[in-house]
Protein backbone atom coordinates (compact mmCIF):
# COMPACT_ATOMS: atom_id res chain seq x y z
CA UNK A 1 0.00 0.00 0.00
CA UNK A 2 1.86 2.91 -1.31
CA UNK A 3 1.16 6.03 0.25
CA UNK A 4 3.67 8.27 -1.10
CA UNK A 5 6.43 8.94 -3.85
CA UNK A 6 9.34 8.39 -1.82
CA UNK A 7 7.84 5.16 -0.59
CA UNK A 8 7.09 4.28 -4.50
CA UNK A 9 10.68 5.04 -5.18
CA UNK A 10 12.10 2.42 -2.63
CA UNK A 11 10.02 0.21 -3.90
CA UNK A 12 11.00 0.47 -7.30
CA UNK A 13 14.52 0.36 -7.02
CA UNK A 14 14.60 -2.55 -4.81
CA UNK A 15 12.97 -4.34 -7.40
CA UNK A 16 15.14 -3.19 -10.03
CA UNK A 17 12.76 -1.02 -11.47
CA UNK A 18 14.70 2.36 -11.36
CA UNK A 19 17.85 4.20 -11.94
CA UNK A 20 19.19 6.85 -10.56
CA UNK A 21 21.77 9.38 -12.63
CA UNK A 22 23.58 11.29 -10.18
CA UNK A 23 25.00 13.87 -12.94
CA UNK A 24 23.52 16.65 -13.68
CA UNK A 25 20.99 17.27 -16.53
CA UNK A 26 19.49 19.80 -18.04
CA UNK A 27 15.66 20.20 -18.18
CA UNK A 28 15.50 22.00 -21.28
CA UNK A 29 15.49 19.23 -23.92
CA UNK A 30 18.48 16.99 -22.17
CA UNK A 31 15.59 14.87 -19.63
CA UNK A 32 13.69 14.44 -22.45
CA UNK A 33 15.97 12.76 -24.97
CA UNK A 34 17.13 10.51 -21.88
CA UNK A 35 13.43 9.86 -20.85
CA UNK A 36 12.15 8.73 -24.34
CA UNK A 37 15.21 6.69 -25.73
CA UNK A 38 14.58 4.32 -21.98
CA UNK A 39 10.89 4.54 -22.58
CA UNK A 40 11.15 3.28 -26.08
CA UNK A 41 13.87 0.74 -24.87
CA UNK A 42 11.31 -0.84 -22.26
CA UNK A 43 13.38 0.45 -19.80
CA UNK A 44 13.34 1.50 -15.53
CA UNK A 45 11.67 4.50 -14.24
CA UNK A 46 14.41 7.02 -13.50
CA UNK A 47 15.11 9.11 -11.04
CA UNK A 48 17.53 12.77 -12.12
CA UNK A 49 18.98 13.57 -8.51
CA UNK A 50 21.08 16.43 -9.71
CA UNK A 51 18.83 19.16 -12.18
CA UNK A 52 20.38 22.51 -13.05
CA UNK A 53 18.21 25.40 -11.90
CA UNK A 54 16.45 23.32 -8.84
CA UNK A 55 17.14 21.69 -5.94
CA UNK A 56 14.32 19.21 -6.18
CA UNK A 57 15.14 15.69 -7.87
CA UNK A 58 12.88 14.47 -11.00
CA UNK A 59 11.37 11.18 -11.17
CA UNK A 60 10.30 10.19 -14.49
CA UNK A 61 9.06 6.74 -16.47
CA UNK A 62 7.69 5.24 -13.06
CA UNK A 63 4.80 4.22 -15.02
CA UNK A 64 6.27 3.22 -17.96
CA UNK A 65 5.55 -0.49 -17.95
CA UNK A 66 3.03 -3.05 -17.23
CA UNK A 67 4.70 -4.64 -14.24
CA UNK A 68 5.12 -1.08 -12.58
CA UNK A 69 1.46 -0.49 -12.94
CA UNK A 70 1.15 -3.51 -11.34
CA UNK A 71 2.85 -2.16 -8.00
CA UNK A 72 1.02 0.91 -8.43
CA UNK A 73 -2.42 -1.80 -7.94
CA UNK A 74 -0.59 -3.13 -4.69
CA UNK A 75 0.89 -5.38 -7.02
CA UNK A 76 -1.96 -6.76 -8.31
CA UNK A 77 -2.77 -7.62 -11.82
CA UNK A 78 -5.14 -5.72 -14.07
CA UNK A 79 -7.07 -8.06 -14.38
CA UNK A 80 -7.31 -8.97 -10.76
CA UNK A 81 -8.22 -5.82 -9.85
CA UNK A 82 -10.71 -5.77 -13.20
CA UNK A 83 -12.17 -8.79 -11.42
CA UNK A 84 -12.73 -7.30 -8.09
CA UNK A 85 -14.53 -4.35 -9.85
CA UNK A 86 -16.72 -6.83 -10.97
CA UNK A 87 -17.43 -8.15 -7.83
CA UNK A 88 -18.96 -4.98 -6.60
CA UNK A 89 -20.98 -4.29 -9.70
CA UNK A 90 -22.86 -7.27 -9.27
CA UNK A 91 -24.05 -6.48 -5.44
CA UNK A 92 -27.89 -6.87 -5.49
CA UNK A 93 -30.72 -6.60 -2.81
CA UNK A 94 -29.63 -9.78 -0.58
CA UNK A 95 -31.97 -12.71 0.67
CA UNK A 96 -31.45 -14.00 4.11
CA UNK A 97 -29.79 -13.13 7.26
CA UNK A 98 -26.39 -14.43 5.68
CA UNK A 99 -26.47 -12.55 2.32
CA UNK A 100 -27.34 -9.34 4.45
CA UNK A 101 -24.28 -10.01 6.27
CA UNK A 102 -22.24 -10.31 3.40
CA UNK A 103 -23.54 -7.23 1.69
CA UNK A 104 -23.00 -5.50 4.82
CA UNK A 105 -19.34 -6.21 4.86
CA UNK A 106 -19.08 -5.53 1.06
CA UNK A 107 -20.51 -2.07 1.66
CA UNK A 108 -18.31 -1.37 4.44
CA UNK A 109 -15.31 -1.62 2.57
CA UNK A 110 -16.83 0.12 -0.08
CA UNK A 111 -16.88 2.90 2.25
CA UNK A 112 -13.88 2.56 4.04
CA UNK A 113 -12.17 3.19 0.83
CA UNK A 114 -13.68 7.17 0.68
CA UNK A 115 -11.33 9.96 1.20
CA UNK A 116 -10.85 10.83 4.69
CA UNK A 117 -10.13 14.26 6.32
CA UNK A 118 -7.36 14.74 8.51
CA UNK A 119 -6.11 18.33 10.23
CA UNK A 120 -2.29 18.25 8.77
CA UNK A 121 -0.26 16.28 5.99
CA UNK A 122 3.51 16.14 4.97
CA UNK A 123 2.13 17.76 1.63
CA UNK A 124 2.26 21.32 3.92
CA UNK A 125 5.24 21.02 5.79
CA UNK A 126 7.05 23.59 3.73
CA UNK A 127 5.13 26.95 2.37
CA UNK A 128 6.43 28.93 -0.20
CA UNK A 129 4.89 32.32 -0.60
CA UNK A 130 5.04 34.80 -3.47
CA UNK A 131 8.76 35.84 -1.94
CA UNK A 132 9.85 32.49 -2.35
CA UNK A 133 9.94 32.24 -6.45
CA UNK A 134 6.96 30.04 -6.25
CA UNK A 135 7.14 27.51 -9.97
CA UNK A 136 10.70 28.87 -10.27
CA UNK A 137 11.60 26.60 -7.64
CA UNK A 138 10.16 23.46 -9.41
CA UNK A 139 12.66 21.64 -12.02
CA UNK A 140 9.39 21.99 -15.04
CA UNK A 141 10.82 20.27 -17.97
CA UNK A 142 10.46 22.04 -21.53
CA UNK A 143 10.39 18.22 -23.65
CA UNK A 144 10.17 19.32 -27.22
CA UNK A 145 12.04 22.03 -29.52
CA UNK A 146 8.70 23.12 -31.08
CA UNK A 147 7.06 23.18 -27.42
CA UNK A 148 5.56 26.73 -26.58
CA UNK A 149 7.56 26.57 -23.24
CA UNK A 150 7.70 24.83 -20.17
CA UNK A 151 5.30 22.54 -19.06
CA UNK A 152 3.79 20.65 -16.03
CA UNK A 153 3.06 17.15 -17.33
CA UNK A 154 2.08 15.02 -14.70
CA UNK A 155 -0.31 17.65 -12.75
CA UNK A 156 -3.27 16.57 -10.69
CA UNK A 157 -5.67 19.06 -10.91
CA UNK A 158 -8.16 19.95 -8.54
CA UNK A 159 -12.08 21.62 -9.01
CA UNK A 160 -15.25 21.89 -7.30
CA UNK A 161 -18.59 22.19 -8.85
CA UNK A 162 -19.56 25.26 -7.34
CA UNK A 163 -23.56 23.74 -7.02
CA UNK A 164 -23.06 20.33 -5.45
CA UNK A 165 -19.45 20.95 -4.14
CA UNK A 166 -18.06 18.26 -5.05
CA UNK A 167 -14.27 17.68 -6.04
CA UNK A 168 -13.14 16.47 -9.47
CA UNK A 169 -9.31 15.64 -10.06
CA UNK A 170 -8.28 15.70 -13.28
CA UNK A 171 -5.05 15.66 -15.45
CA UNK A 172 -4.39 18.56 -18.08
CA UNK A 173 -1.07 20.04 -18.88
CA UNK A 174 0.07 23.35 -17.34
CA UNK A 175 2.52 25.79 -19.64
CA UNK A 176 4.75 27.62 -17.01
CA UNK A 177 4.31 31.63 -18.69
CA UNK A 178 6.07 33.06 -15.80
CA UNK A 179 7.06 32.15 -12.09
CA UNK A 180 3.29 33.15 -11.01
CA UNK A 181 1.06 31.77 -13.76
CA UNK A 182 0.25 28.98 -15.86
CA UNK A 183 -1.92 28.05 -18.88
CA UNK A 184 -4.80 25.50 -17.73
CA UNK A 185 -5.15 23.14 -20.70
CA UNK A 186 -8.65 21.50 -20.26
CA UNK A 187 -10.56 20.20 -23.16
CA UNK A 188 -14.31 20.48 -24.16
CA UNK A 189 -15.59 17.76 -22.28
CA UNK A 190 -13.83 17.81 -19.40
CA UNK A 191 -15.03 18.45 -15.71
CA UNK A 192 -12.64 21.07 -15.12
CA UNK A 193 -14.48 22.84 -18.02
CA UNK A 194 -17.61 21.89 -16.78
CA UNK A 195 -17.00 23.71 -13.64
CA UNK A 196 -14.95 26.60 -14.93
CA UNK A 197 -17.98 27.34 -17.24
CA UNK A 198 -20.20 27.79 -13.92
CA UNK A 199 -17.86 29.76 -12.10
CA UNK A 200 -17.75 32.16 -15.68
CA UNK A 201 -21.49 32.03 -15.95
CA UNK A 202 -21.65 33.54 -12.23
CA UNK A 203 -18.51 36.00 -12.61
CA UNK A 204 -16.70 34.57 -9.87
CA UNK A 205 -13.44 33.74 -9.38
CA UNK A 206 -12.39 29.54 -9.35
CA UNK A 207 -10.47 27.95 -6.36
CA UNK A 208 -7.98 25.54 -8.00
CA UNK A 209 -5.41 23.10 -6.28
CA UNK A 210 -2.35 21.46 -8.62
CA UNK A 211 -1.13 18.41 -6.52
CA UNK A 212 2.20 16.78 -7.76
CA UNK A 213 3.01 13.33 -7.03
CA UNK A 214 2.26 11.34 -3.66
CA UNK A 215 0.40 8.39 -4.00
CA UNK A 216 1.01 6.95 -7.52
CA UNK A 217 -2.66 5.65 -7.29
CA UNK A 218 -3.59 8.97 -6.84
CA UNK A 219 -1.90 10.39 -9.49
CA UNK A 220 -3.51 7.34 -12.08
CA UNK A 221 -7.05 7.88 -11.05
CA UNK A 222 -6.91 11.50 -12.50
CA UNK A 223 -6.33 10.12 -15.36
CA UNK A 224 -9.28 7.64 -15.57
CA UNK A 225 -12.68 8.48 -17.54
CA UNK A 226 -15.24 8.44 -14.65
CA UNK A 227 -18.34 9.60 -14.77
CA UNK A 228 -19.35 13.27 -13.37
CA UNK A 229 -19.39 13.41 -9.52
CA UNK A 230 -17.71 9.91 -9.09
CA UNK A 231 -14.34 11.10 -6.34
CA UNK A 232 -11.50 10.17 -8.04
CA UNK A 233 -9.67 9.97 -4.93
CA UNK A 234 -12.14 6.71 -3.52
CA UNK A 235 -11.07 5.03 -6.66
CA UNK A 236 -7.47 5.90 -5.59
CA UNK A 237 -8.17 4.53 -1.90
CA UNK A 238 -10.09 1.15 -4.20
CA UNK A 239 -6.75 0.45 -6.35
CA UNK A 240 -4.60 1.06 -2.89
CA UNK A 241 -6.35 -0.87 -0.62
CA UNK A 242 -6.33 2.17 1.71
CA UNK A 243 -8.55 5.60 1.95
CA UNK A 244 -6.40 8.26 0.71
CA UNK A 245 -5.66 11.09 3.49
CA UNK A 246 -7.15 14.85 2.30
CA UNK A 247 -6.07 18.10 3.92
CA UNK A 248 -7.61 21.44 3.68
CA UNK A 249 -5.30 23.58 1.23
CA UNK A 250 -3.89 27.02 2.70
CA UNK A 251 -5.31 29.80 0.57
CA UNK A 252 -8.13 27.86 -1.58
CA UNK A 253 -11.22 25.91 -0.23
CA UNK A 254 -10.37 22.46 -1.79
CA UNK A 255 -9.28 19.37 -0.02
CA UNK A 256 -5.72 18.18 -1.38
CA UNK A 257 -3.97 14.68 -0.95
CA UNK A 258 -1.80 15.45 2.16
CA UNK A 259 0.74 13.08 0.87
CA UNK A 260 1.44 14.89 -2.14
CA UNK A 261 4.81 15.98 -2.51
CA UNK A 262 3.55 19.53 -3.57
CA UNK A 263 1.15 21.77 -4.14
CA UNK A 264 0.01 24.74 -6.27
CA UNK A 265 -2.88 26.76 -4.87
CA UNK A 266 -4.22 29.23 -6.82
CA UNK A 267 -7.52 30.59 -9.22
CA UNK A 268 -8.64 31.38 -12.35
CA UNK A 269 -10.71 34.61 -13.32
CA UNK A 270 -13.78 33.88 -15.38
CA UNK A 271 -12.79 35.97 -18.54
CA UNK A 272 -9.03 35.60 -18.37
CA UNK A 273 -7.88 33.57 -21.27
CA UNK A 274 -4.19 33.25 -23.47
CA UNK A 275 -2.70 31.67 -25.77
CA UNK A 276 -1.68 28.27 -24.37
CA UNK A 277 0.98 25.71 -26.93
CA UNK A 278 2.19 24.06 -29.10
CA UNK A 279 2.98 20.94 -27.59
CA UNK A 280 4.59 17.75 -28.43
CA UNK A 281 2.16 15.57 -27.62
CA UNK A 282 0.31 12.10 -27.31
CA UNK A 283 -0.50 11.45 -31.74
CA UNK A 284 3.69 12.56 -31.77
CA UNK A 285 2.51 15.85 -33.68
CA UNK A 286 2.40 19.09 -32.16
CA UNK A 287 -1.14 20.37 -30.70
CA UNK A 288 -1.87 24.11 -32.28
CA UNK A 289 -1.89 26.73 -29.64
CA UNK A 290 -5.20 28.23 -28.60
CA UNK A 291 -6.62 30.09 -25.86
CA UNK A 292 -7.01 28.76 -22.36
CA UNK A 293 -7.44 29.66 -18.69
CA UNK A 294 -4.92 31.14 -16.94
CA UNK A 295 -3.87 30.12 -13.42
CA UNK A 296 -2.64 32.30 -11.09
CA UNK A 297 -0.28 30.95 -7.91
CA UNK A 298 -0.89 32.06 -4.75
CA UNK A 299 1.24 29.88 -2.72
CA UNK A 300 2.93 26.18 -3.34
CA UNK A 301 3.69 23.83 0.13
CA UNK A 302 5.59 21.01 -0.27
CA UNK A 303 7.42 17.99 1.87
CA UNK A 304 10.61 18.49 3.24
CA UNK A 305 11.90 15.00 1.46
CA UNK A 306 9.55 16.07 -1.73
CA UNK A 307 10.79 14.68 -5.39
CA UNK A 308 9.09 16.40 -8.55
CA UNK A 309 7.24 13.92 -10.55
CA UNK A 310 6.82 14.44 -14.70
CA UNK A 311 6.43 12.51 -17.56
CA UNK A 312 6.91 12.99 -21.27
CA UNK A 313 4.44 12.95 -23.85
CA UNK A 314 5.44 12.00 -27.84
CA UNK A 315 4.67 9.35 -30.17
CA UNK A 316 4.06 6.02 -28.68
CA UNK A 317 4.84 4.13 -26.79
CA UNK A 318 5.46 6.53 -24.10
CA UNK A 319 4.90 6.50 -20.25
CA UNK A 320 1.20 7.99 -20.61
CA UNK A 321 0.46 4.62 -22.64
CA UNK A 322 0.76 1.68 -19.84
CA UNK A 323 -1.58 4.08 -17.18
CA UNK A 324 -3.89 4.06 -20.22
CA UNK A 325 -3.78 0.32 -20.70
CA UNK A 326 -4.36 -0.04 -17.21
CA UNK A 327 -7.63 2.03 -17.09
CA UNK A 328 -9.17 -0.02 -20.45
CA UNK A 329 -8.45 -3.06 -18.18
CA UNK A 330 -10.23 -2.12 -15.16
CA UNK A 331 -13.01 -0.14 -17.15
CA UNK A 332 -13.89 -3.26 -18.98
CA UNK A 333 -16.45 -4.92 -16.18
CA UNK A 334 -18.44 -1.14 -16.20
CA UNK A 335 -18.52 -1.23 -20.10
CA UNK A 336 -19.94 -4.87 -20.41
CA UNK A 337 -22.70 -3.64 -18.07
CA UNK A 338 -23.74 -1.02 -20.57
CA UNK A 339 -23.07 -3.33 -23.70
CA UNK A 340 -22.96 -6.63 -22.30
CA UNK A 341 -22.48 -8.52 -25.23
CA UNK A 342 -18.79 -6.95 -25.30
CA UNK A 343 -16.15 -10.22 -24.19
CA UNK A 344 -13.02 -7.52 -24.46
CA UNK A 345 -11.53 -5.04 -25.69
CA UNK A 346 -7.99 -3.22 -26.79
CA UNK A 347 -6.78 -0.13 -27.53
CA UNK A 348 -3.83 -0.02 -29.30
CA UNK A 349 -1.04 1.97 -28.59
CA UNK A 350 -0.86 3.03 -32.17
CA UNK A 351 -4.20 4.35 -32.05
CA UNK A 352 -2.89 6.32 -28.35
CA UNK A 353 -6.42 5.34 -26.57
CA UNK A 354 -8.79 7.21 -29.09
CA UNK A 355 -8.30 7.08 -32.62
CA UNK A 356 -8.85 2.99 -32.62
CA UNK A 357 -10.84 0.48 -30.60
CA UNK A 358 -10.57 -3.39 -31.34
CA UNK A 359 -14.19 -4.81 -29.68
CA UNK A 360 -14.57 -8.49 -29.59
CA UNK A 361 -18.59 -9.26 -28.57
CA UNK A 362 -20.37 -12.98 -28.13
CA UNK A 363 -22.68 -12.60 -31.26
CA UNK A 364 -25.80 -14.10 -31.15
CA UNK A 365 -28.35 -12.38 -33.83
CA UNK A 366 -27.28 -10.76 -37.00
CA UNK A 367 -26.43 -6.85 -36.68
CA UNK A 368 -25.35 -7.31 -33.36
CA UNK A 369 -22.05 -5.58 -33.84
CA UNK A 370 -23.27 -2.70 -35.89
CA UNK A 371 -25.30 -2.40 -32.88
CA UNK A 372 -22.28 -2.12 -30.52
CA UNK A 373 -20.49 0.20 -32.70
CA UNK A 374 -23.52 2.71 -32.45
CA UNK A 375 -23.96 1.87 -28.75
CA UNK A 376 -20.23 2.67 -28.18
CA UNK A 377 -19.67 6.05 -30.38
CA UNK A 378 -23.02 7.14 -27.46
CA UNK A 379 -20.32 6.11 -24.34
CA UNK A 380 -18.93 9.03 -22.54
CA UNK A 381 -14.99 9.13 -24.14
CA UNK A 382 -15.58 5.86 -26.17
CA UNK A 383 -17.74 9.22 -28.38
CA UNK A 384 -14.73 10.42 -29.46
CA UNK A 385 -13.42 6.69 -30.81
CA UNK A 386 -12.60 7.39 -34.68
CA UNK A 387 -12.34 3.39 -35.75
CA UNK A 388 -14.01 1.16 -34.01
CA UNK A 389 -13.54 -2.61 -35.03
CA UNK A 390 -15.86 -5.38 -33.69
CA UNK A 391 -14.63 -9.05 -34.00
CA UNK A 392 -16.02 -12.59 -32.42
CA UNK A 393 -15.04 -13.64 -29.11
CA UNK A 394 -12.66 -16.43 -30.03
CA UNK A 395 -9.85 -13.71 -31.46
CA UNK A 396 -6.98 -12.66 -29.24
CA UNK A 397 -7.35 -8.82 -29.67
CA UNK A 398 -3.32 -8.47 -28.24
CA UNK A 399 -2.74 -11.35 -30.97
CA UNK A 400 -2.30 -8.33 -33.68
CA UNK A 401 -1.46 -10.80 -36.90
CA UNK A 402 -4.64 -12.56 -35.87
CA UNK A 403 -6.74 -9.03 -35.68
CA UNK A 404 -4.82 -7.83 -38.92
CA UNK A 405 -5.98 -11.21 -40.90
CA UNK A 406 -9.77 -11.45 -39.65
CA UNK A 407 -9.94 -7.86 -40.45
CA UNK A 408 -8.81 -8.22 -43.97
CA UNK A 409 -10.49 -11.18 -44.55
CA UNK A 410 -13.74 -10.81 -43.19
CA UNK A 411 -14.69 -7.33 -44.19
CA UNK A 412 -16.60 -6.78 -47.06
CA UNK A 413 -16.23 -2.86 -47.81
CA UNK A 414 -19.44 -2.45 -49.20
CA UNK A 415 -21.78 -4.33 -46.58
CA UNK A 416 -19.44 -4.12 -43.44
CA UNK A 417 -18.41 -0.17 -43.03
CA UNK A 418 -20.26 2.21 -41.12
CA UNK A 419 -19.64 5.70 -42.13
CA UNK A 420 -20.75 8.06 -39.85
CA UNK A 421 -19.96 11.81 -37.95
CA UNK A 422 -19.46 13.07 -34.70
CA UNK A 423 -17.09 14.65 -31.98
CA UNK A 424 -13.28 13.55 -32.30
CA UNK A 425 -10.47 13.59 -29.80
CA UNK A 426 -9.71 17.53 -29.42
CA UNK A 427 -5.77 15.92 -30.42
CA UNK A 428 -7.25 14.15 -34.31
CA UNK A 429 -5.58 16.52 -36.69
CA UNK A 430 -6.75 14.68 -39.75
CA UNK A 431 -10.35 15.98 -38.85
CA UNK A 432 -11.52 19.04 -41.52
CA UNK A 433 -12.17 20.81 -37.64
CA UNK A 434 -11.84 20.85 -33.96
CA UNK A 435 -12.96 18.22 -32.22
CA UNK A 436 -15.57 17.19 -35.06
CA UNK A 437 -15.08 14.79 -38.06
CA UNK A 438 -15.62 11.44 -39.85
CA UNK A 439 -15.69 7.88 -38.02
CA UNK A 440 -15.35 4.62 -39.37
CA UNK A 441 -17.49 0.87 -37.84
CA UNK A 442 -16.04 -1.85 -39.50
CA UNK A 443 -17.95 -5.49 -38.66
CA UNK A 444 -15.61 -8.26 -38.73
CA UNK A 445 -17.39 -10.56 -37.24
CA UNK A 446 -18.83 -13.93 -39.17
CA UNK A 447 -21.49 -12.90 -41.22
CA UNK A 448 -25.01 -14.45 -41.52
CA UNK A 449 -27.47 -15.03 -44.36
CA UNK A 450 -29.84 -12.34 -42.67
CA UNK A 451 -27.20 -9.64 -42.77
CA UNK A 452 -26.53 -9.83 -46.89
CA UNK A 453 -24.33 -13.12 -47.23
CA UNK A 454 -25.11 -14.79 -49.87
CA UNK A 455 -23.30 -18.35 -49.45
CA UNK A 456 -22.60 -20.14 -46.80
CA UNK A 457 -19.48 -18.35 -44.80
CA UNK A 458 -16.60 -21.09 -45.06
CA UNK A 459 -15.48 -23.40 -42.26
CA UNK A 460 -11.69 -22.66 -40.97
CA UNK A 461 -8.81 -24.19 -41.05
CA UNK A 462 -8.02 -26.48 -37.56
CA UNK A 463 -6.28 -30.08 -36.78
CA UNK A 464 -8.48 -32.40 -34.88
CA UNK A 465 -7.90 -32.13 -30.91
CA UNK A 466 -6.91 -35.62 -30.90
CA UNK A 467 -4.01 -35.18 -33.55
CA UNK A 468 -2.79 -32.10 -32.17
CA UNK A 469 -2.56 -34.01 -28.30
CA UNK A 470 -0.72 -37.10 -30.09
CA UNK A 471 1.87 -34.30 -31.50
CA UNK A 472 2.03 -32.41 -28.27
CA UNK A 473 2.93 -35.66 -26.09
CA UNK A 474 5.33 -37.08 -28.92
CA UNK A 475 6.71 -33.25 -29.55
CA UNK A 476 10.26 -34.43 -28.06
CA UNK A 477 10.64 -37.24 -30.00
CA UNK A 478 10.15 -35.60 -33.49
CA UNK A 479 13.91 -34.02 -32.17
CA UNK A 480 12.66 -30.62 -31.49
Amino acid sequence: MIQNLNQFIAILEAKGELKRISVEVDPVFEITEISNRVSKAGGPALLFEKVRGSKYPVLINAFGSIKRMEIVFDNRSFDDVAAKIASLLKIRPPEGIAGKMKTLFTLKEIADLFPRKVKSGPCQEVIHGPESGLLDLLPILTCWPGDGGPFVTLPIVITKDPDTGIQNLGMYRMQKYDKATTGMHWQYNKDGTRHYDKYQNAGKRMDVAVALGGSPAVTWAATAPLPPDIDEMMLAGFVNNRAIEIVKGKTVDLYVPAESDFVIEGYLDPDEKRLEGPFGDHTGFYSAADMYPVFHVNCITSRKDAVYPATVVGKPPMEDCYMAKATQRLFLPMLKMVVPEIVDIELPFEGVFHNCALISIDKKHPGQAKKVINALWGLGQMASTKFIVVFDKDIDLRDSSTVVWKLLNNVDPRRDIILSEGPLDALDHSASYANFGGKMGLDATRKTKEEGMGRPWPEEIAMSTKIKEQVARRWKEYGF
